[in-house]
């Protein structure tokens, strides 16, 4: 894997308060993916996005200490962030498979996506305990760009026509920098950042205006407050673009 910077410090107490909770649960292993292990986390706005594996499925009692630590870490302003989904060796090799989850503060169930597979592989971050490698199975191209073709297809192109989404900034984010990932995944099997993401998109034929201001956002500092109309004229040029740039890439590659 390659080398990866420390995690800020406050950021680093928080994973540390985390992991140590977790040890009378006796973990397998606990990991970053995302951002933290990426190289692209940014403190305060980043989620922290990990995976523990623990030695056996959760009963009830075992959920709710889950519960409970995630509870206690809550006065930390960081831990709104902390989202973690809960694996064991036996069913972890499962991908459709749903796992325990925390995230958005509840718990409830997912898969760890194909993405997040990839991810753990090729740079996740090793928090404590076993490597990936030895408890996920690798993740073939294919179903990789199976899976980014039909999110774009079955999530990200029905969304672009409900308008009143894209005056939000998260969603011209997402929606932009997830597309331009996608398109690198299926294209050469890569996974970028999502500062890579937005370097990429002009090349792309996104509106150079919205991803100046994306990247403002997220990468600028103190910026002013946006002209009167921005957030519509906005809206409109992602919309316009999205559709079609959707369209395209699950044309060529679906």
């Amino acid at each position: 894997m390659p080398h990866q910077e420390q995690p800020p410090p406050a950021t680093r107490a928080l994973l540390d308060r985390f992991v140590t909770g977790l040890l009378p649960l006796a973990p397998v292993a606990v990991w970053a993916h995302g951002s933290l292990a990426g190289g692209d986390y940014q403190e305060g706005r980043s989620d922290l996005d990990l995976i523990a594996v623990l030695p056996r499925t959760p009963t009830p009692g075992t959920v709710w200490r889950l519960a409970l630590l995630h509870a206690r870490l809550r006065a930390d302003p960081l831990a709104p962030g902390l989202h973690c989904t809960y694996l064991t060796p036996s069913a972890a090799g499962d991908t459709a498979r749903a796992h325990l989850t925390w995230a958005h503060e509840r718990l409830f169930r997912r898969p760890v996506t194909p993405v997040t597979r990839r991810e753990l592989h090729t740079f996740g971050r090793v928090l404590y305990g076993r490597e990936p490698a030895g408890l996920l199975p690798p993740v073939p191209d294919r179903e990789l760009a199976a899976f980014v073709l039909r999110d774009q297809r079955d999530y990200w192109r029905p969304m672009v026509d409900r308008p009143a989404l894209w005056t939000r900034d998260e969603w011209v984010d997402l929606g932009l920098i997830t597309l331009a990932r996608a398109t690198a995944t299926v294209t050469d099997g890569r996974l970028i950042s999502k500062r890579e993401a937005l370097a990429l998109l002009p090349a792309l034929g996104a509106p150079v205006p919205v991803v100046e201001d994306i990247t403002a956002r997220r990468y600028g500092g103190p910026r002013p407050a946006p002209a009167p109309g921005w957030r519509d004229r906005r809206a409109g040029l992602t919309r316009d673009y999205l559709g079609p740039a959707i369209d395209a890439l699950v044309a060529s590659y679906g």
